[in-house]
This record gives structure tokens, sequence and C-alpha cells, in this order.
């Protein structure tokens, strides 16, 4: 890197715009309206020189550079801001309702949105904040971020740091509050002095060259915003992550006990009792909504039983659980434990559980039952022996059936709207009839049936939906948007300024820089200098060209 040495003597690196030393222009320095290069300094960064500016070759340094743009850190922003909003428009695949006709993301959201629904989900947004290139997005903006911040705040502190109250005269007068003041005493300087620190100004005094300072640390205001931020950031970004973060949904039957998902088999829990409460029909704030739906709840919890496995079950045996908690769940009363939260979020009534069926003649009225046998539809088995002959074979079985282009399909693994096909072997006999049973269905496949099944009796169950959440990054958000907060208040509410007085054969320059707030330094000068013969600085700004 060429060194660029001032004629005070100090090297400066390359790219400074103001001798680190004695403050005297160096190159680039013009008026604000950028024409006049005899007026104001350039007063961004103290003149110091940024990595961005100097190194230009290698594949390293373009990287820097490019992320070093302010300009690129607010185009990142507006097209994460872009895509967070497209991921708005409808619901995420997280959020599709449990009662949902499917909760299948390609189904759902054409046969909810149309075609727009469907171009949605083509497209990736469905699972927007989850995907690739959205966290990518929100780490680049992370990147340039810290490099953005590196690259002005390091040579910002050294110019800071090392800056001296001895500065060129040149580097006062372009200063934009500037005055020269003829024939000032000792003991009007001195009290100039004394008056500056009454107001809080920190004063060094090198040879008769006076710097009066306060409120530097509010400089470092927009760096602890971005501290803020870039842990904001990184708390979203592990978000992503399932040690960090967990957001699981299940569905946990009366009497059932199961793993709890994102647990990794630790615990477990047991739906003991589901209750629902709904209002009358005569309440006059829901009438609508119960003419409407049926019935409107007023509250649904679920009493849960919540198991941790012990440390001596055996792998591939049943686990061995102790009891560790036992409460009620319902809206916005959770149940907490280990970490985890589990809230209740939704329900399904009658649920089957097991269907009844008897066999009789096609032909008979009375339907006088041959035989029967029950289903357990959590586990039904294939096939079923009667004690009068019969064999029954379960050929399909549909247990949420719907038809899909003429083609019978389930739409999931719950007995919601439980259909068979059933094979019926009648005894001494390797010919079946072909029968398709469901609710209020029973067709004959061919229509020449000897045998015909029918539903006898059926029990039912109510489900629970419950959310299952662990959230590590909560701390980190709270951190992050503390730190944020303190960083603006910082850079808002305190300004650094700034006051050189430099003698000169008899008279006395006085200068003065602020980053925010100019009329506070200037108030704050008049008041040093008043009963003395120094003149009050003039906004050089705002004079006429």
């Amino acid at each position: 890197m060429n060194k660029i040495k001032c004629e005070c003597g100090h090297v400066n690196p390359e790219g400074t715009v103001l001798c680190e030393a004695c403050g005297k222009p160096i190159e680039g320095n013009q008026h604000i309206d950028g024409n006049d290069k005899t007026k104001l300094l350039n007063m961004r960064y103290d003149g110091s020189a940024r990595r961005s500016q100097t190194y230009k070759k290698s594949i390293i340094d373009k990287i820097w550079n490019f992320f070093s743009s302010v300009k690129v850190g607010v185009w990142l922003i507006v097209l994460t801001l872009i895509a967070s909003a497209i991921g708005t428009i409808f619901p995420q695949e997280q959020y599709i309702p449990a009662n949902a006709v499917s909760r299948d993301p390609a189904i759902y959201y054409e046969s909810t949105y149309g075609i727009f629904g469907q171009i949605y989900y083509q497209l990736g947004f469905y699972d927007l904040y989850s995907s690739w290139w959205y966290m990518l997005l929100v780490a680049l903006i992370g990147i340039s971020l810290v490099i953005c911040s590196i690259d002005r705040f390091v040579p910002l502190y050294k110019a800071l740091k090392t800056q001296k109250a001895k500065r060129h005269e040149t580097f006062l007068n372009r200063q934009r509050l500037y005055s020269q003041s003829e024939n000032i005493t000792d003991d009007e300087k001195q009290q100039i002095i004394d008056s500056l620190k009454k107001q809080h100004y920190k004063v060094r005094n090198e040879k008769g060259h006076i710097l009066a300072e306060k409120g530097r640390f509010s400089r470092w205001g927009p760096y602890v915003n971005h501290i803020g931020l870039i842990i904001v950031l990184i708390a979203a970004i592990l978000r992503m992550t399932t040690p960090m973060y967990i957001d699981e949904y299940m569905w946990l039957r009366e009497g059932e006990q199961q793993v709890i998902p994102g647990t990794h088999g630790e615990y477990y829990a047991e739906n003991k009792n589901f209750i629902l409460e709904t209002y009358d029909k005569d309440n006059e704030r829901f009438k609508e909504a119960i003419k409407k739906e049926g019935v409107v709840a007023k509250n649904f919890e679920t009493e849960l039983v919540i198991y941790k496995e012990k440390a001596e079950s055996v792998t591939g045996a049943e686990p061995k659980l102790e009891k560790i908690k036992e409460d009620s769940i319902k809206l916005n009363h959770p149940l907490k434990f280990g970490g985890y939260t589990l809230y209740q979020a939704g329900y399904q009534k009658n649920e089957f559980t097991s269907m009844s069926f008897k066999i009789h003649e096609t032909d008979d009225p009375d339907e006088t039952a041959l035989g029967t046998f029950t289903i357990d539809l959590t586990e039904p088995k294939s096939e079923y022996n009667l004690d009068n002959g019969f064999r029954i074979e379960i050929d399909q079985y549909y247990p949420e059936y719907y038809m899909d282009n003429g083609e019978p399909r389930s739409e999931s693994k719950y007995a919601r709207n439980p259909a068979f096909v059933f094979f019926i072997y009648p005894p001494n006999s390797d010919e079946p009839e072909v029968s398709f049973v469901g609710i209020r269905k029973n067709i004959d496949a061919t229509g020449e049936n000897d045998y015909k099944l029918g539903l006898q009796d059926f029990e039912l169950r109510d489900v629970s939906g419950i959310t299952v959440r662990r959230d590590y990054t909560l701390p980190l958000f709270v951190i992050g948007a503390i730190i944020f907060m303190i960083g603006v208040i910082q850079g808002m509410y305190w300004h650094h300024r700034r006051i050189w007085i430099h003698p000169k054969k008899g008279s006395l320059l006085m200068a003065a820089h602020t980053n925010k707030n100019w009329h506070g330094v200037k108030s704050d000068i008049e008041t040093s200098i008043a009963n003395t013969n120094v003149k009050m600085v003039k906004d050089q700004q705002e004079l006429p060209d």
C-alpha cells in the first residue's frame, strides 16, 4: 500500500483524506455542494483511510468492497423485506389449518387459493422462512453489517484516539463553525477553558493549542446498533436449527400415549381426557356463529401426563418411563417442562376407534346376523375368521375416505371417515364376494353378492391437537433488541462535540464540529466566550459563495 507523507512529517495510509496528525487536507476535500475545494472539509470518519477505499486488487478486496457498500446493504434489506412480504400473502406450510380439507401443501394451496395458490406453492413460497435462499439473504445482510461496521469503525476509532489538539490552520478555517479574534489575552483564553470544563468538556492543552471534546461515545451508537442487529440475525438463523428452535404439531388421542415430537424420544405424553365446552344455542353473542357452524367452542382442554424415559432403558425394548408432570392445557394456559412448552392448538371430535360389522344374506329383509366381527382401527387385521366358517379379508382400507377423479383415496392415516374393500369368503368357498363398505355406503361391486356386510356398532374418541415448542433463541432476540435500543439512544440523545482553540500571533482561531445538533455546540461556545473579546463563531455553510 502506498503511503502519503504530509508536510508535517506524518506518514498517512493511502486513502487518507485528512492528515492523521495535523488534519491538513490531502485529497478529495470539497464543499458540501461538491464544487468548491476551498470551502468546508469532509469530516466523515474524520478523513481516515478505509480499507474499502485502499485495497482494490485481490478477490478478497473486491468482496470486501462489495459488502462494505451501504447501497449493497440497503438492497439486501429491501430484497429480504419484499420476500418476507410475499411470504405473508398466504399462510406458511406450518400454519395450514388442522381442519383443512388437506394439509398436503401441494393440494391445500391449489384447492384453497386457486391458480395463485398453485403458483405460490410451485415457487416455494409456502415454506419461505426455512428456504435456503431466504436464509442466505439473512446471512448476507449479517455479513454486510459486519464488514460495513469494521470498515468504518476501525479507522474512525484510530483517528479519534490519536487526534491531536494542535491542528493545521487550514483544518480550522475550513470547519463549518469558525471565527478569528484579535488581541485576546491569556486570561480570556483561560476563562473560555474553565467555562468549557464546567460544561463537561474534556480539555487537552498541547503547547497552547486546545481541544475541548465531549460526547465521543455517541459516535459508536450506529455500531452498537449493528451489533444488536447482528445478534438478532444470528438468532433468526439459529431459529432454523432444531437444537435451538422446535415448532412441531402432534395429534394425541384420548387414552393414547406417544413420544413428543422434537424431543428425540426423551419425553412422552398421554392424553387422559379431552374436554370440550360449547356455548348454548340461545347465546345472543354467538347466535349467528352457532347457526352457521352448529357449535362454537367455549373451552377445550386436554388432561395430560408427561413422562420421561429412564436412563436405564434398553435400546429397542419397551421404554421405561417415569411420570414427571400432570396438568391440563387449554388456550393461553400451556404446560412447560424441560425447556419445552405444549400448547392446546386444536381438536378433532368423533374419530373412530373401532367398528363392528355383521354379515347377513342379501335377500334377508330382517338382516339376521350370520356372524359378527370387530375391527380395531388403530391396528386393523388383514383377515377375520368367523365361527360359522365365513372368512373376511380387508383388501383396501381408507381411514379418511374421499373420491379423487372416480378413484377412492385417503386424506390421512387417521380414521375420520373409514371405508373398506372387503373380500367375503363363504364357508367352503375359495371364490370371494367383493363389497365396498363405509359410513352410509354399502356397495355390491358385482351386483350378484349373496351376502352383505352391515355396520352394527362403532366407538369414537376425541383427538387433541397440540403444538410443541422449544425456543432457545428468544433470549438472543431480547439481548439483540436491547443492544439495538441502547445504540439508538446513544446516538440520538448525545452528540460528539469538538472545539479547537488555536493561538496565532496575537490572534485566536476558534473552530468547532459536531456530528449532530449544531445549535447545541453554538450555544456551548456562546456560553464559554461570554464577557470576553472572542468573536462568536460563524456558520460558514450559511455564508454566501
